[in-house]
């Protein structure tokens, strides 16, 4: 009779660890990022046109499962919405807006003045001359003013300044800076700061885990600060490589930018298994690299150790996010799945990558789980 009941308390107890593991592993399963950092940041991500006009459902439901932030990628761009002086065209950037309107999303404008996709006209005079200091003032003014004026209310922090610091530490030679100098970055953020005094203002840059552009980046932040300028947030894109930038120097920058008393964003979170041919040219979009075959030596698929090293990497990086998020506010993917993401083209065209937490075919990677049950343990 006692080895009987011993049997059957034995088995009773495997039959509840079997049910208990199986009902862990359908609810991490049926967890979203979202769910899983809620309390925590934001998890956001980049939408793109075909996107936004609704012509990729399937990755839209991925967008709206597992996310609670947006941000475009490129349609709110000056380049883009103001081609010509006193011309806007709102009408991609409305449906954005309308789209995380309708799924109570925190939505991010991005970006309003930035170099790289600026418009020529913005710099120039009808006879093609470098314009005053005053007239390109004027022209900042009227496109932050137009851009930000519309959405009041609605978009809830603005990349105002994008990429305006060297690795090195000192200012960008764009044309704002050259025209302007370094006060175009204080005029740029009291302009937002007019149109929609509530919402989130931020400076954005990438290689923000270097020392040189960190002690930069610090020392400009806090010249605003010193100059009663409004500055919510600074934005570290996150285009990272299995093998650099190291977690050390990334948390150092963490605990810089959040030592200013502002708040920290990893925005353009992706994370390339490419060889890179030269890691000092850090996200500028400008590079351009000819192909060739050893620069894409995973065209048909990854192999288990890079896919390994993937996760790992992945994981590293978002415990670090974790250990910080009393300080950091949001984490935003650049791009949703493998296949829409722009580093299949940068810095060489045609290549084939694989720096998201969405497969091509829109499934989650493996480390998407592992992700939602490193921040569920961070409840307990």
């Amino acid at each position: 009779m006692k080895k009987r009941n011993s049997f059957t308390i034995l088995s009773f107890i495997l039959v509840a660890l079997i049910f208990n593991s199986c009902t862990k592993v359908t609810n991490n399963e049926s967890k979203s990022l979202k769910d899983a950092f809620s309390g925590k940041f934001h998890i956001g991500t980049a939408l793109n046109a075909r996107q936004i006009m609704g012509h990729d459902s399937a990755t839209m439901a991925v967008v709206k499962k597992h996310f609670n932030s947006i941000v475009a990628e490129n349609i709110m761009k000056s380049g883009l919405i103001q081609r010509r002086e006193g011309e806007f065209n709102f009408e991609l950037a409305d449906q954005f807006v309308k789209f995380g309107e309708e799924n109570n999303m925190f939505i991010v404008g991005h970006t309003l003045i930035w170099h790289s996709q600026a418009p020529r006209w913005f710099f120039k005079d009808d006879e093609g001359n470098d314009v005053s200091k005053e007239v390109l003032i004027e022209r900042m003014k009227n496109h932050i003013h137009t851009v930000v004026g519309r959405y009041k209310g609605k978009v809830d922090g603005w990349d105002v300044v994008n990429e305006a610091i060297l690795d090195d530490g000192s200012y960008r030679k764009s044309k704002f800076y050259e025209i302007i100098g370094e006060d175009f970055i204080k005029l740029a953020f009291q302009f937002a700061h007019e149109a929609d005094p509530v919402a989130e203002l931020y400076y954005n840059d990438y290689s923000m885990a270097k020392p040189g552009k960190r002690k930069g980046v610090v020392k400009m932040v806090k010249k605003l600060q010193e100059q009663g300028v409004k500055i919510d947030a600074v934005g570290m894109q996150g285009h990272i490589g299995l093998d650099h930038p190291s977690i050390q120097e990334f948390e150092k920058s963490i605990e810089a930018y959040s030592g200013l008393g502002v708040k920290v964003m990893v925005t353009e979170l992706d994370l390339s298994v490419l060889p890179m041919p030269d890691w000092s040219a850090g996200a500028e979009i400008s590079t351009d690299y000819e192909y060739q075959k050893e620069l894409n030596p995973y065209a048909e698929g990854l192999p288990d150790s890079v896919n390994v090293a993937f996760e790992n990497r992945y994981l590293d990086f978002f415990k670090l996010f974790l250990e910080h998020q009393d300080v950091i506010s949001r984490v935003t993917l650049w791009g949703v799945n493998d296949n829409n993401s722009w580093k299949n083209n940068w810095p060489v065209r045609g290549r084939t990558d694989y720096p998201l937490l969405f497969d091509r075919n829109n499934q989650p990677k493996p480390v998407v789980d592992k992700i939602i049950q490193e921040a569920l343990t961070k409840d307990r």
